[in-house]
C-alpha cells in the first residue's frame, strides 16, 4: 500500500471562512457577509441589512487578504503540494451582473497564484463556496432565476482566462448537495434566497412550494456547471474541473429493512447530485422523490443534453464523519456537516458531536468510486477541536494527529482496493472561522491565529504539533505516520 508519487497534499479554505477584507479594494458583499454568528446552542442567522455593532464573521475572517504571503510560506514550509481556496465571486463582479470586473480583485488572485507558483504548490480552486454575491439572492431570488446561469459563466469566463495557466484543477460548487436538505444553510450558495432579518440558517422548510424554488435552483446550479466545464475546457483543454459533494457514510442502525431502506434514502441525497455531476442525467429515483415531495423542478427542453455533454472530470468531497438512519423517532441523534443522523454505539465524537469514523472514509471511497469509476479527490476532511496553549506556550494537538493518522491509512487502504485517489486537502489548514457556527473555538488548523469567538485578538500565526507531524507525512509520501 503506498501513494501515488504525484499525490496532491495539502490543505482547505474558503474565502468567506478564510480571507475577510469583505468591503475592500471594491469587493461587494457576499450572502455569507450578510450572516451573523452563532454558537452550538445560538443558530446563525440571516440579515438583510448589515447592522452596525453586530459582528458577522467573514467580515474579517482571519484575513488572509492581507497575510497571504505569511500563510502560503507556511504551506510552503510544510511541504504542500496543493492548497485548495475559492475565489469570491464578489471580488471579481461585486454585484455579480456587473459588466466589468474589478480589477483590484483579479489582481489580488494573481498574486495568491504567483505565491503557491513560489513554492511549488498546485492551486486548487472553487469558483462558488458559499460566496454567492447578495446584488444576486435580492434582486433575482438568486439560483432560483435562470439569469444566474449566465452571470455565473460570465465569473467563469474571467476567471478561466485570467488565471488559465496559473490554475489546473477547479471546483464548480462547493457541497452542492447542501441544497438537498429542506433548511435554510444551502442558501449560502444563494438558492431561493428571499430572507428578512433573522431568519435562522438551519431553520426549516414549511411548504412544497419552498422545496421546488430550493431544487430548481439546484438544477440551474447543474446546468451552470456543465456549462463552466465546457467552458473551461474550451479555455484550456488541460484544465481539471470537479464536483464538490458533501460526503458521509450512511449505516442502517439495525438490519430492520425500514433502516436499510432509510439508510439509502440517506446516501441518494448524495448520489442525486452525484449523478447528474459525473454521469450526466438524474438518477433513477428523482421522479419518485419529486413526487412524494410534492415538488415541481422547473426545466427547459435543452438542459438534458447540456448535462451529458458538461459532465466533470473527477469526483471530490468532503469527509467529517458517518452516521445512522433508522425509522425508530425516539433514537439519540447526533450533529454533522448538513448530514444528521442516529448516534453509533461503535463510535467516538469531536468536542461538537461529530463521529469519527476512518473506516467509513475507506467505504465511502469504494462506494462511490465502483458508483463512478472516475478520480476521486477528498478535499476537506479534518478534527475541528477547542484547541488550548499548553503550560509551555505550545498548542500539543496530539488529538488532531490521531484522527488524521487514521484517515491516511484509510485512505491507502482504499487505494490498495483499487481506488483512484488524485489528492487530500485537510480543512482548516490554517484556523478560521466555523461556516455551522461562527465560531473561531472550533479550530482545525496546523496553524494556529489569534482570534476569539468575538472576533477579538491580533490574528498572529502559530506553528501546532500537527504542523510538523504533517510536514513529516509529506516529505514521505504517506509513508512516515508516527
Amino acid at each position: 500500500m503506498s501513494f501515488p508519487k504525484d499525490f496532491l497534499w495539502g490543505g482547505a479554505t474558503a474565502a468567506n471562512q478564510f480571507e475577510g477584507a469583505w468591503n475592500e479594494d471594491g469587493k461587494g458583499p457576499s450572502v455569507a457577509d450578510h450572516v451573523k454568528g452563532g454558537t452550538v446552542s445560538i443558530p446563525r442567522q440571516y440579515d438583510a441589512e448589515i447592522h452596525e455593532g453586530e459582528y458577522y464573521p467573514s467580515h474579517t475572517a482571519v484575513d488572509f487578504y492581507h497575510h497571504y504571503k505569511e500563510d502560503i510560506a507556511l504551506y510552503g514550509e510544510m511541504g504542500f503540494k496543493c492548497f485548495r481556496l475559492s475565489i469570491n465571486w464578489t471580488r471579481i463582479y461585486p454585484h455579480g451582473d456587473d459588466e466589468t470586473p474589478n480589477q483590484a480583485g483579479i489582481d489580488f488572485y494573481h498574486k495568491v497564484f504567483a505565491e503557491c507558483k513560489k513554492y511549488g504548490i498546485e492551486p486548487l480552486v472553487t469558483i462558488s463556496h458559499y460566496e454567492s454575491p447578495w446584488y444576486l439572492a435580492e434582486k433575482y431570488n438568486g439560483w432560483y432565476d435562470r439569469r444566474t446561469i449566465d452571470f455565473y459563466l460570465n465569473y467563469c469566463r474571467t476567471i478561466f482566462t485570467e488565471y488559465k495557466d496559473e490554475v489546473k484543477y477547479w471546483l464548480t460548487f462547493n457541497e452542492i448537495n447542501a441544497a438537498m436538505f429542506p433548511m435554510n444553510f444551502g442558501r449560502l450558495n444563494g438558492v431561493g434566497l428571499k430572507l428578512a432579518d433573522g431568519v435562522k440558517m438551519f431553520e426549516p422548510e414549511k411548504t412544497a412550494e419552498e422545496a421546488s424554488v430550493r431544487l430548481t435552483a439546484l438544477h440551474n446550479q447543474f446546468v451552470a456547471s456543465a456549462k463552466a466545464v465546457m467552458l473551461g475546457h474550451e479555455i484550456n483543454p488541460d484544465f481539471k474541473i470537479g464536483c464538490m459533494i458533501a460526503g458521509s457514510m450512511v449505516y442502517p442502525y439495525t438490519c430492520n429493512p425500514a433502516d436499510v431502506e432509510e439508510a439509502e434514502n440517506k446516501m441518494n441525497a448524495q448520489f442525486y447530485c452525484g449523478d447528474v455531476q459525473v454521469r450526466g442525467e438524474y438518477p433513477y429515483f428523482a421522479k419518485k422523490m419529486w413526487k412524494d415531495q410534492g415538488v415541481t423542478v422547473r426545466m427547459e427542453p435543452e438542459d438534458a443534453e447540456i448535462l451529458k455533454k458538461g459532465t466533470v472530470d473527477f469526483y471530490s468531497f468532503s469527509y467529517y464523519m458517518s452516521s445512522c438512519a433508522s425509522t425508530d423517532e425516539s433514537l439519540q441523534k447526533t450533529a454533522g456537516n448538513i448530514l444528521t443522523g442516529i448516534k453509533n454505539p461503535y463510535l467516538k465524537a469531536s468536542d461538537w458531536g461529530w463521529q469519527i469514523d476512518p473506516e467509513g472514509l475507506r467505504i465511502y471511497l469504494n462506494r462511490v468510486y465502483a458508483r463512478y469509476q472516475v478520480p476521486l479527490m477528498i478535499v476537506e476532511n479534518g478534527l475541528g477541536a477547542a484547541d488550548e496553549r499548553a503550560e509551555d506556550g505550545k498548542f500539543h494537538d496530539t488529538y488532531r494527529i490521531d484522527y488524521l493518522r487514521d484517515h491516511i491509512k484509510a485512505m491507502k487502504e482504499a487505494i490498495d482496493d483499487g481506488v483512484e485517489l488524485w489528492g487530500y486537502t485537510m480543512w482548516g489548514c490554517t484556523d478560521l472561522v466555523s461556516a455551522s457556527t461562527g465560531e473561531m473555538k472550533k479550530r482545525y488548523g496546523f496553524v494556529y491565529v489569534d482570534k476569539d469567538n468575538d472576533g477579538n485578538g491580533d490574528l498572529h500565526r502559530e506553528r501546532k504539533d500537527s504542523f510538523f507531524w504533517f510536514k513529516k507525512v509529506i516529505a514521505s509520501n504517506g509513508e512516515d505516520l508516527d
